[in-house]
């Protein structure tokens, strides 16, 4: 059963460059842990990531995630999702645009010099559980 996210941790999503953790799993069921920019569509939560990259060949063999955000302004506070993912290859290239844009005031080939956002897949986050101290 889907979780929501209080109107605290949507703030927070929302806000300007809150950086996010996610914790996938390692085929030895060892965790990866990575910073990602985040985003939101309703209760899920978004990223992206390249097509190849370690979170997204983790997430299609087991779909479980934990995203944890901290913000800066208040540092003994933080917000944990436990969830399931889903990728999009589609979806991929106008999310890192979109999350690009609200980092780094820019779509993503001029804040990378030119690179592009082909081979990029969305990652959105349905929560499960949620644990906030915001």
């Amino acid at each position: 059963m889907a979780a929501e996210l209080s109107e605290n941790l949507r703030r927070l999503v929302d806000g300007a460059r809150t950086f996010a953790k996610v914790a996938t799993l390692l085929p030895d069921g060892t965790p990866h842990v990575a910073v990602v920019w985040l985003g939101r569509d309703g209760d899920d939560l978004v990223f992206a990531t390249g097509a190849g990259s370690r979170k997204a060949s983790n997430l299609r063999r087991d779909p479980r995630i934990t995203v944890l955000l901290n913000p800066a302004a208040a540092p003994y506070t933080y917000a944990e999702v436990r969830g399931t993912a889903t990728l999009s290859e589609d979806a991929g290239p106008a999310l890192l645009d979109r999350l690009s844009i609200a980092y780094e005031g820019k779509p993503y080939g001029e804040f990378s010099s030119g690179a592009s956002t082909s081979g990029t897949v969305a990652v959105r986050i349905t929560p499960e559980k949620i644990v906030d101290t915001l």
